[in-house]
């Protein structure tokens, strides 16, 4: 590794304070749900790879304690403690200070993931108390916080020094403050998966994962030699493979692109997207360069090899990446993201590079490799002629009448037509839909009932999906058509809603049909749930009458545990099974109006870990849907 280049207190640059951070978390780490939680952890490992990246760290050991809290430690060259030119140290700094860190300075980090530099600062506001050593330059230094406040005084400006070391690098010790976060329970799969895949991206760093909290210590070293090839291994594992893994890398500009792929005999694309180490759930403009090129090549050898003809149409994109995963990692000196959690890359640059890149080097790859290239447009082959046949034969699944999504279903849609402001609920059951019509604000607000559990799709055949009633009706109601290949291809700018909610009963039937639909929406219409388009209402579960004062609703067995403790007096309790308890009034009250209502907006954090569990609970192997009930028994909510 390279032990250098210099990185001190002079690479710190300042932009500007941190005062909004407490107050508006979710403006930095996503929400103040698990998912946010878990964020903190990535903040603190994303600074420790960006020194990986720097060539200065091979070794991130993540520990989560039993007192709840969580370690990060690396062996890199240590935050700078030195003096500041604001006049204080360099670390306290970049923990107190928003927008403070060596991502700035370009002679510091190449590239970066922690770009915004709000990382340590944001994870230190939202931490009951965050404790800092430092080991740099033969000594050991301390610092401690306090939501977000130093407790430790500086010696002339600088942290004291508690020790001497031989050793160099940065050790983190974070609680998150119960305050901020609904829950403070770091969940081990969601952390452990991230790791993981943090370790494919960086083939020559090592990961090791403690979790101390239970009665038996869980030690996992994550290290993948094989990188991203290892990752698209791991990601084919339980399906057959056509061909090997193929990989390139290349690098244009100051980018470095590198890809890996491999066909299987699945009917769907997995394809995942990276920048600088971060996972890219709404994809961005690497992963179009990527797909263009990919689709424009692939069509081209198809014509020269006469496989189409020139009265055949091209492949479509979605024609090519029929059975494809693939996993493609740029590295980005000045990458532009769509906010913190940095979920959609941004740069025209990224996607012009990759597509030279990618276009050269598959190119070279299938001049040599004739029959990989053959089993790749034999797959593409296959995927076109299902489409025409469906055409052809009058099965199109959009043309013949069973097919046809022209049901509008019992659809009671609202007034506006601006797709910004309106919203429907898919409401569980007719009584419920019916109180649901009477309750809303018909101006900006569609009701679309259903009739029980609809279709799931993961164990049914498209033309059965597509045949439901239910499911054909949401599609029509929704406007922005259906996956790709079926004549009316899904187009998210058509959404006729800016929010489709989920409004189901709080029992275990209801949590099914909810579980139903977002299975739909996951493999069929993903970009909905990627854009933040999905979201679950959160009815009551509880009406409190108190013989004095005004009644209350209170949402989950938390809220009833505070409203025992504050409420002295005498009250009556009301348990709500079913929305169609409630009249059109209690359910505009507390489901509909958006001044009182609670939603949960549907998120998707791994994309990996996504699908397999989706593949595990919903699909048609029984034994791994057992193992994990078993595994995670305890995580379960329980409705007596």
């Amino acid at each position: 590794m390279a032990k250098n280049q210099e990185y001190s207190a002079e690479n710190i640059t300042v932009l500007e304070g941190l005062e909004a951070v407490r107050k508006r978390p979710g403006m930095y780490i996503g929400s103040v749900s698990r998912k946010g939680l878990n964020h903190l952890i990535y903040e603190i490992v994303d600074n420790s790879v960006d020194e990986h990246l720097a060539g200065f760290c091979d070794t991130i050991k993540v520990t989560l304690e039993k007192n709840g809290s969580c370690t990060v430690e690396d062996n890199g060259r240590g935050i700078p403690v030195g003096m500041h030119e604001k006049g204080i140290s360099a670390a306290r700094l970049v923990f107190t200070t928003l927008h403070a860190g060596g991502k700035f300075d370009n002679d510091a980090y190449k590239t970066s993931g922690g770009l915004h530099g709000v990382g340590s600062s944001v994870v230190n506001a939202l931490s009951a108390w965050l404790d800092l050593e430092v080991y740099r330059d033969g000594k050991v230094y301390h610092d401690r916080y306090e939501r977000g406040n130093p407790v430790i005084e500086l010696e002339q400006g600088l942290l004291p020094v508690t020790g001497k070391t031989r050793k160099s690098g940065t050790k983190i010790n974070f609680l998150p403050d119960a305050e901020i976060f609904e829950k403070t329970w770091f969940k081990e799969d969601d952390v452990k998966s991230r790791l993981h895949e943090t370790a494919y991206l960086n083939p020559k760093l090592t990961i090791i994962f403690e979790d101390r909290r239970g009665q038996t210590l869980d030690h996992v070293e994550f290290h993948e030699e094989e990188g991203i090839v290892g990752f698209v291994k791991d990601l084919n594992k339980k399906v057959e493979a056509v061909h090997d893994v193929v990989y390139f890398q290349g690098e244009h500009e100051g980018i470095t692109v590198e890809a890996a792929f491999q066909y299987t005999n699945e009917f769907h694309e997995n394809v995942l997207g990276f920048c600088n180490n971060i996972y890219n759930a709404e994809g961005g403009t690497h992963l179009t360069g990527f797909k263009t090129v990919f689709t424009t090549v692939i069509n081209s050898y198809a014509r020269e090899l006469g496989v189409l003809k020139e009265k055949d149409s091209n492949f479509t994109g979605a024609d090519v990446r029929n059975g494809m995963t693939a996993v493609i990692s740029i590295k980005h000196p000045d990458p532009r993201f769509e906010g913190q959690t940095k979920t959609k890359l941004d740069n025209q640059d990224a996607a012009r590079i990759t597509s030279k890149i990618t276009g050269e080097e598959i190119q070279r790859y299938f001049d040599k490799n004739l029959d990989n290239l053959k089993k790749v447009i034999s797959c593409a082959e296959k995927a076109a002629k299902i489409r025409k046949t469906e055409e052809k034969a009058k099965t199109n699944l959009l043309t013949k009448q069973k097919f046809s999504f022209d049901s509008n279903g019992k659809l009671a849609n609202c007034e506006s037509r601006d797709a910004s402001i309106c919203e429907i609920f898919i409401v569980e059951g007719d009584s419920a839909g019916g109180s649901a019509k009477t309750a809303r604000d018909r101006n900006f607000q569609a009701i679309l009932p259903i009739r029980g559990k609809i279709l799931n799709v993961e164990k049914a055949s498209i033309d059965k999906v597509l045949a439901n009633a239910e499911i054909k009706t949401m599609i029509n109601a929704f406007g922005c058509g259906f996956s790709e290949g079926y004549g009316n291809d899904f187009d998210i700018s058509k959404l006729r809603y800016d929010k489709i909610i989920i409004m189901a009963d709080a029992d275990v039937d209801g949590a099914h049909i909810s579980t139903l639909l977002l299975t739909l929406f996951y493999r069929f219409m993903p970009e909905l749930i990627f854009e933040g388009h999905i979201y679950i209402a959160m009815p009551p579960l509880y009406k409190a009458i108190p013989s004095k004062g005004e009644e209350e609703y209170l949402y989950d067995d938390i809220a009833l545990k505070k409203y025992r403790k504050r409420r002295k007096g005498a009250f009556t309790l009301q348990r709500y099974k079913g929305l169609g308890e409630m009249d059109a009034e209690q359910l505009w009250e507390t489901t509909l109006n958006p001044k009182t209502r609670i939603l949960k907006r549907v998120e998707i954090e791994d994309a990996r870990m996504a699908s397999d569990v989706t593949e595990m609970l919903m699909g048609t192997e029984v034994p791994p849907r057992r193992e994990f009930i078993h595994e995670h028994a305890q995580d379960a909510e329980l409705d007596i």
